[in-house]
């Protein structure tokens, strides 16, 4: 393969996403448009990357910042701005002088998010360093408002030009093989035909598929790939057309995971934002929503409308439904049989052993609990550790912020925490040991003792409770 170099426009306002975000960073299944195309130009082993900003210039350019140092690209990217936009080609002109001669360059689309690595290396091989090879897509359907393929009076073979569907004639609009708005050229022949670019047509631009039109003209060959899969160059220009594409893409995740033996309840109400991992016999529920990297083991049951994030579900573990797990930076683990939820949520540093039970309305954070802990109603765990066959109880709370500073409980095998307790930490509850109802535990326990601190019980009375004053009441 030649010396690759690739140029991403992304200067467009993005006008009909009526958004004050710059369109490349809208997100598609969880993830900015733009991030797709760095990541296809980062597959295929590129020398260089520019990027042509303009519209929100400086969002763009921290996001390829971040990119570049959260995904450990290797490839150099760098940025230049498109001030005032004047077209594509007035677009590629301003990245023109970073690119060597002694190369390809390939022009992709911040907004046109799947196009696929394989296809990427086919054109690039197309062009041969010698011609100039356009992807384009022919459906057979009403091309729309893409550019149509104007081909040689023998039929197939060389395109003579591409011309754009504001300036065809209803004959040219008839074409239904249309330009998907990705190029490969030799670096040499692209700037010289780059040179030649007028703004004479309906839009008053500097389009870059004339070059098209002055290549053939000087004599170079243009050839076209043809492929059938028009979503996989499909752009986003509004939010219609964003949701679109984004049933498109989990419609795809579905039927991969089905095909792989996961049991989907409705594959349309199913929406993939990461890397989801399933052993066999895994069954998942609707509306469920995954992000960042989830493993489910074999035989893992998800309930409806879960939302989970960075987590590995051990085999047979059932996750009961509306439950929350997120393990942000610090993946939760929920052991092998263990049961979740409805409505718990677990935070980041959450560990469960095998046959943990964490009931509805529990929340875990940054705490591990060992085989067969309970915590089965309306409580708190946060940066605790906890020991083989606890139970924890309905309203119990693990206090563990003073206001400064964070600090561990440890809670060993075969604790019983009644309900309503408030455990101050740093504290450690001795194996075996017996915590009563209500009570505020601010020291050590003893282990296999019975450990209560409450007032004792006062009843007076005949009391009668305030009351509010009526109206007219005269005022005391």
């Amino acid at each position: 393969m030649s010396t690759i170099d690739i140029v991403i426009m992304a200067a467009g306002q993005g006008t009909r996403m009526k958004s004050q975000r710059p369109k490349v960073l809208h997100r598609l299944a969880g993830r900015p448009l733009l991030a797709y195309v760095l990541d296809g130009a980062a597959a295929l082993g590129v020398r260089s990357v520019t990027i042509i900003t303009g519209h929100g210039g400086a969002e763009v350019e921290a996001f390829c910042a971040d990119w570049t140092r959260t995904g450990g690209a290797t490839t150099p990217v760098q940025t230049v701005c498109q001030q005032p936009q004047l077209g594509t080609g007035h677009a590629v002109q301003q990245a023109a002088p970073l690119l060597p001669d002694d190369g390809v360059t390939l022009v992709l689309n911040g907004d046109v998010p799947l196009v696929r690595a394989d296809t990427m290396r086919r054109l690039i091989d197309l062009c041969a360093d010698r011609q100039i090879a356009l992807l384009t897509v022919d459906t057979g359907e009403d091309a729309g408002a893409y550019g149509r393929i104007v081909r040689a009076d023998d039929g197939e073979r060389p395109v003579r030009a591409i011309v754009e569907a504001r300036d065809a004639t209803p004959a040219q609009r008839a074409i239904t093989e249309w330009y998907s708005g990705v190029l490969a050229a030799p670096t040499r022949l692209l700037k010289k035909y780059l040179t030649l670019l007028t703004d004479d047509n309906a839009q008053r631009e500097f389009y870059l598929t004339d070059v098209v039109r002055h290549a053939v003209a000087g004599g170079t060959l243009v050839q076209a790939m043809r492929i059938d899969d028009a979503v996989e160059v499909a752009g986003v220009n509004s939010p219609v057309q964003l949701a679109a594409l984004e049933r498109e893409v989990q419609r795809r995740h579905a039927l991969r995971l089905m095909e792989g033996g996961v049991r989907l309840a409705d594959p349309a109400r199913f929406d993939l934002r990461g890397e989801l991992d399933c052993g066999q016999d895994v069954e998942i529920d609707i509306g469920c929503v995954f992000e960042g990297r989830v493993s489910l083991g074999n035989g893992v049951r998800i309930g409806a409308h879960c939302v989970i994030v960075n987590a590995r579900i051990e085999a047979k573990a059932v996750i009961h439904p509306f439950t929350h797990i997120d393990g942000g930076q610090n993946e939760v683990n929920v052991g092998a049989g263990a049961l979740v939820g409805p409505f718990a949520r677990l935070r980041p540093g959450a560990r469960l052993g095998a046959e943990v039970h964490i009931g509805n309305f529990v929340e875990v954070k940054n705490s591990t609990l060992a085989a067969g802990a309970k915590a089965n109603h309306l409580a708190y765990l946060g940066d605790a550790t906890v020991g083989e066959h606890v139970n924890y109880g309905a309203g119990s709370i693990t206090a563990n912020y003073d206001g400064a500073n964070k600090h561990r409980t440890v809670i060993e095998a075969g604790v019983h925490v009644g309900s309503n307790c408030v455990l101050v930490a740093p504290l450690t509850l001795g194996a075996g040991g017996t915590i009563g109802g209500g009570s505020t535990i601010t020291r050590n326990t003893a282990a296999g003792a019975l450990t209560v601190t409450r007032g004792r019980q006062i009843s007076i009375a005949n009391w009668r409770r305030p009351e509010k004053k009526k109206t007219g009441d005269p005022e005391v």
